[in-house]
């Protein structure tokens, strides 16, 4: 007999997580990039070649076609996915962040 679900209920798909990480993303990307940290994503990289700014707001839009088409054919975990995402990403741009101000401090 198993002590626990071998299924567990999935997370409830949170529309204002994915709206506070997007911005948490733009902040962090920029203050990278102003620190002189790269875009470790191809595809992003692409887009700010019309500007950092206007690059990621493109990408943004774009997440959030994800999240709505998501929503209207009820797929609510790829919103989860996409949350758990940029959480991941935000993780790794503040990981980008310490490490920059730490070799700018160093020198």
């Amino acid at each position: 007999m198993v002590p626990f679900p071998l299924h567990r209920p999935l997370p409830t798909p949170s529309l204002t997580t994915f709206v506070v990480l997007q911005c948490l993303d733009i902040l962090t990307t920029l203050l990278g990039l102003h620190l002189g940290a790269r875009e470790s994503s191809i595809f992003i990289g692409r887009l700010m070649h019309t500007g950092p700014l206007a690059g990621l707001l493109i990408a943004k839009i774009l997440a959030v076609f994800l999240v709505a088409a998501a929503l209207r054919y009820r797929r609510p975990r790829v919103v989860v996915f996409v949350n758990y995402w940029f959480a991941a990403v935000v993780s790794w741009n503040l990981l980008m962040i310490l490490i920059k101000l730490g070799l700018n401090q160093a020198a």
